[in-house]
C-alpha cells in the first residue's frame, strides 16, 4: 500500500448500546475521509458541550443531559474509528 493512501474510517466502531449483552444499534460508516470524519466529530462534541452546560446551569437541565450524552458517544465513536484507520495505515507502512 502506498504511503499516500488517505486515512479513512474503517467502520468497526459501534455505539448505542441496547438490548442484552454487547448489542449495539449503530456503527460508524467505513470509508469516510479523515478530515470529514474529524470535522463531523468536532461538531457533535461542540453541541454535546453546549447541551452539557445547559444541563448543568438550568433548573430543568436534566432534559439536556441525555442529548449531550448521545452526541458525545457519537463523537467518540467517530474519533475511535479514525484512530483505527490511523493505526492500520501505520502498520501497513512498516
Amino acid at each position: 500500500m502506498s504511503t499516500s493512501t488517505p486515512v479513512k474510517t474503517l467502520g468497526f466502531v459501534t455505539f448505542g448500546p441496547c438490548g442484552d449483552g454487547d448489542q449495539t444499534l449503530f456503527r460508524v460508516n467505513a470509508d469516510v475521509p479523515l478530515h470529514q470524519a474529524l470535522e463531523h466529530a468536532s461538531t457533535l462534541l461542540y453541541y454535546a458541550k453546549k447541551l452539557a452546560l445547559d444541563a448543568a446551569m438550568e433548573e430543568q437541565g436534566e432534559r439536556y443531559a441525555w442529548a449531550a450524552h448521545f452526541l458525545a458517544e457519537m463523537g467518540k465513536a467517530v474519533i475511535d474509528d479514525v484512530g483505527l484507520g490511523l493505526r492500520e495505515k501505520e502498520v501497513l507502512q512498516v
